[in-house]
């Protein structure tokens, strides 16, 4: 029974690959609505994603199914749908111009290196450099069309910051302001929806206020960093 449950808790895991091969075909599809229908698909992997580290700690997995590396299956999957497919999306899509959709290279070559990071999540709960939330920015590049100048900063920024050895946090393993940010990530969800389905309102302006969630994520993690050097600071002084 509990090997069966084991590989249940890793079946589930390996359901972001199910959502990963049907965002790969929606993109080739083309169209704004398969597109928007990507986008609900990644969601549905983020939420796999953030949930399925605690059913396989309540299953126990390491200890009942050893030689299996199930972080190898949930990095592999996390690859595909928080980078590799949400920056095909912004090339089938036409978000850069010809002449600078080479820029797209740029945050898939960053990925790469931040998933190899042997330190790239903290045992005390956080992320070390911009954690690839690369279909964030192209949930945001997507809907809101912003200026081509816009969209290369911000792509050329978070790549850079990739390589920024600073902390972000990581709500779904607990740390601080895991519960504002678990709970904004709740509401947040709810207003990407509306987005994607097309809110009552106009979508652009839920879009815009549902930004403040990300917004508040970055500022939370800023904090985060500055006490940690802070406390950094004084423990060398010590």
């Amino acid at each position: 029974m509990r090997t069966t449950l084991a590989w249940l808790a890793h079946l589930y895991t390996a359901l972001g690959l199910v959502c990963a091969a049907g965002i790969a075909v929606l993109i080739v599809r083309g169209d704004d609505p398969s597109f928007r229908l990507a986008f609900f698909l990644m969601m549905v992997a983020t939420v796999i994603d953030a949930t399925d580290g605690w059913l396989a700690r309540k299953a126990r997995v390491k200890e009942t199914l050893p030689g299996f590396d199930g972080s190898a299956l949930d990095n592999l999957i996390d690859f595909h749908t928080y980078t590799s497919l949400p920056l095909l999306l912004l090339w089938r899509a036409g978000t850069l111009p010809g002449h600078l959709e080479w820029v797209l290279l740029l945050p898939l070559l960053a990925s790469g290196y931040g998933f190899s990071q042997v330190n790239a999540k903290t045992a005390d709960g956080f992320f070390i450099g911009f954690p690839s939330y690369w279909n964030i920015v192209a949930f945001y590049l997507y809907v809101l069309h912003p200026a081509t100048w816009v969209s290369v900063l911000l792509l050329v920024g978070c790549a850079v910051l990739t390589f920024v050895p600073t902390p972000y946090l990581y709500p779904s393993r607990g740390g601080p302001f895991a519960t504002v940010i678990n709970v904004g990530g709740a509401v947040w969800f709810v207003m990407m929806g509306l987005v994607l389905r097309g809110a009552p309102i106009e979508p652009r302006s839920v879009a815009l206020v549902s930004m403040a969630y990300p917004l508040l994520y970055l500022a939370l993690s800023a904090v985060v960093a500055v006490q940690r050097r802070r406390t950094s600071a004084v423990s060398r002084s010590v």
